[in-house]
């Protein structure tokens, strides 16, 4: 593992990508899932993080923000270094998809993941998804980097998020046009199968909203709506990686 990796470079303000990806890259609900991407995908990334075309469009997500300065702070050798090590480490099933009319309660750690309430009933679902921890106390105390998530998706939407990723549905275009087969990815194409639900949807919303620049993404998503957008996520969450 690089050291800027393991360590970061404390006297540049800028702390380790395993403490919030993981070692391993796999990520959480509320960072991005960075192992198996292309390297020069990664670096184009950064590069826009660094430029300002990507950010968030609720500037209170902090870890976002952090993402647009930290790389002002890195070497170029670092980017490549950073780039080559989470490329080098295959993606992993991540994620179990659940269609179901509740969900269990849940709260909001300070991190930004959502864990269940102990001893709390379900809570019903409506057209809305939540995303929990596999197991919660793995993954808030000790931040197991092995441990994945639970996603609770509205029922039918999966059918309805493969029609719409499959055909486009007369509102945008087949997402494997692009992403390939089983939307793993082509080339500097990052593959967008098995990935957090919560980290999806925000790169779709921020897409639509305009803070995340893209000439190409921005007519894919124009006239989805939110609905259409929750069950394509849903669905992709479903997929293996």
């Amino acid at each position: 593992m690089p050291d800027i990796v393991a360590h970061g470079a404390e006297d540049r303000g800028i702390r380790a990508c395993s403490l919030c990806h993981y070692p391993n890259g796999q990520g959480k609900m509320e960072n991005a899932h960075v192992a198996g991407l292309p390297a020069e995908y990664i670096l184009q990334q950064l590069d826009a993080f660094e430029k300002g075309d990507r950010h968030n469009s609720d500037p209170r997500k902090e870890n976002t923000n952090e993402m647009g300065r930290m790389p002002k702070g890195l070497t170029d050798e670092e980017k490549q270094q950073i780039a080559e090590y989470f490329s080098s480490i295959p993606f992993r099933q991540w994620v179990r998809v659940v269609e179901s009319e509740a969900a269990p309660a849940v709260r909001l750690t300070n991190g930004g993941l959502m864990v269940p309430i102990p001893g709390a009933p379900p809570m019903p679902l409506g057209n809305r998804i939540i995303e929990v921890p596999e197991h919660p106390e793995k993954t808030e105390i000790i931040r197991d980097p092995r441990s994945g998530f639970v996603t609770y998706v509205p029922v039918g939407s999966l059918a309805k998020g493969e029609e719409l990723v499959a055909t486009g549905a007369g509102k945008t275009i087949q997402c494997g046009i692009c992403h390939g087969p089983g939307q793993q990815g082509i080339a500097a194409i990052p593959s967008i199968a098995g990935r957090t639900a919560s980290y999806t949807m925000r790169q779709l919303w921020d897409y639509k909203q305009g803070t995340r620049v893209s000439p190409i993404m921005a007519p894919i998503v124009a006239n989805l709506s939110s609905d259409d957008m929750l069950a394509i996520v849903a669905y992709l969450a479903s997929l293996p990686p």
